[in-house]
């Protein structure tokens, strides 16, 4: 795979390697991705993944939450004194508005984008995290089908 494929490509080429692969070897996926590529990826043998997409698009006021895809930039935000996720515990949530670090992103200053950055890698860690919890309980179909297409929407 190269970076870019549409994600239904993505995903038949992964089910047709994936039996050829080692078992006892870890199955690692470059450039991927959204939260829902993880889950579907996962679901098909991969355990590992690295890529430029929470703190890229962090930069641009895109984060993640587990409610959908937020753009820190909508004027909607201008005046919301709530945290990215209000059940986050990242320092960002925890002592940021949505309308502080938007005016932050929109000034340019770089705490904002920083803000944002932490905000996502903090999600991706407990979004992974979360992942092997339900592994080791069994329950990892229902985790990805009640997350892949809530982490794919618009937040509110």
């Amino acid at each position: 795979l190269a970076v870019g494929e549409p994600a239904e490509d993505m995903y038949r080429i992964i089910d047709s390697v994936e039996p050829f692969m080692p078992k006892e070897k870890i199955r690692y996926l470059m450039g991927v991705g959204t939260p829902a590529n993880i889950l579907n990826a996962v679901e098909r043998g991969v355990d590992l993944f690295d890529c430029v997409m929470p703190s890229r698009n962090a930069r641009h006021g895109n984060v993640f939450t587990w409610h959908g895809k937020m753009n820190i930039m909508n004027e909607k935000y201008a005046k919301d004194p709530r945290p990215f996720d209000e059940n986050c515990g990242c320092p960002a949530c925890r002592n940021y508005s949505r309308s502080y670090v938007r005016h932050l992103i929109k000034a340019k200053e770089s705490l904002g984008m920083r803000l944002a950055v932490v905000h996502n890698l903090y999600f991706y860690n407990e979004l992974m995290a979360k992942i092997r919890e339900a592994i080791d309980a069994g329950t990892f179909e229902e985790f990805r089908a009640k997350y892949s297409g809530e982490l794919e929407k618009r937040a509110k």
